[in-house]
């Protein structure tokens, strides 16, 4: 008899490529055993895949129904959810979906769809309290400098060689015109949401710069640094300044000292 480990994993193999061969002999009771497995594995198929299409929706506006469910299918086999959030599932989808042979003349796709996923996960993101100027400057600016920032769960960076956010906007005004031009051109899309709603803004490549490198644990310095080399007139104070009044900063800490509000 197969300890319960292995018992696990044969039952997995068989979910996500579809072959119980190696399994069927160690299911008890009834009269098939393998029917009763491939309705199963049909069943995981078929739920991952639907809980993808849920969640692009609007690639599916773009792209077409039938490519984006075969390609979900298909990512459903392939990769397997590795948490137990279903909320978390289909991270990497936007890239895999781009290579679908039926979306080759989609160039735009991939970050059409990463634009859709960062949407959906801003906007089931709830809002912490934020700080205000006076709370992070009293902290000074010597200290500052090696600070890092917290940022709002629901806020994301997109980066595209085509207008995405323009096409987003056409895809949620419910409308589809007749003729769209989508220019291909370089577009820097922060996403800020929280509660259901969301917003799309285009930064400048110094502020999209500054803030990316915050959001990916840099201190204020550093972020500077990744600002000023791209734009030698980027003010520090501004960015700060912007980035508060916007209600994105939760949090300043050096290292791991936290400072509350």
């Amino acid at each position: 008899m197969l300890a319960l480990f292995d018992l696990q994993q044969r039952f997995a193999r068989a979910m996500t490529t579809g072959n119980g061969t190696a399994l069927v002999g160690h299911l008890l009771g009834g009269s098939d055993p393998a029917t009763r497995l491939a309705i199963h594995s049909r069943h995981y198929a078929t739920s991952l895949a639907t809980a993808l299409c849920e969640k692009f929706p609007a690639s599916a506006w773009l792209a077409g129904a039938a490519v984006v469910r075969d390609a979900a299918s298909a990512y459903a086999r392939l990769y397997p959810p590795l948490q137990p959030c279903i909320a978390e599932y289909g991270r990497d989808f936007p890239r895999f979906i781009a290579r679908h042979w039926r979306a080759a003349h989609l160039p735009y796709l991939e970050a059409f769809a990463e634009l859709e996923w960062a949407v959906g996960r801003a906007s089931i993101a709830i809002d912490a309290p934020s700080l205000s100027w006076t709370e992070l400057a009293n902290r000074g600016a010597e200290r500052l400098v090696d600070s890092t920032l917290g940022l709002q769960l629901g806020v994301y960076y997109v980066r595209a060689a085509w207008r995405i956010d323009e096409l987003m906007q056409a895809y949620l005004g419910g409308a589809a015109p007749e003729r769209f031009g989508l220019l291909n051109t370089a577009t820097l899309i922060e996403v800020q949401g929280a509660r259901g709603a969301f917003q799309l803004t285009r930064l400048d490549p110094a502020t999209f710069a500054f803030r990316t490198a915050l959001v990916g644990g840099r201190t204020i310095g550093e972020a500077a640094e990744a600002a000023l080399a791209i734009d030698a007139t980027f003010d520090l104070g501004n960015g700060l300044r912007a980035l508060v009044a916007a209600g994105l900063v939760t949090g300043c800490a050096i290292g791991e000292q936290e400072a509350l509000p």
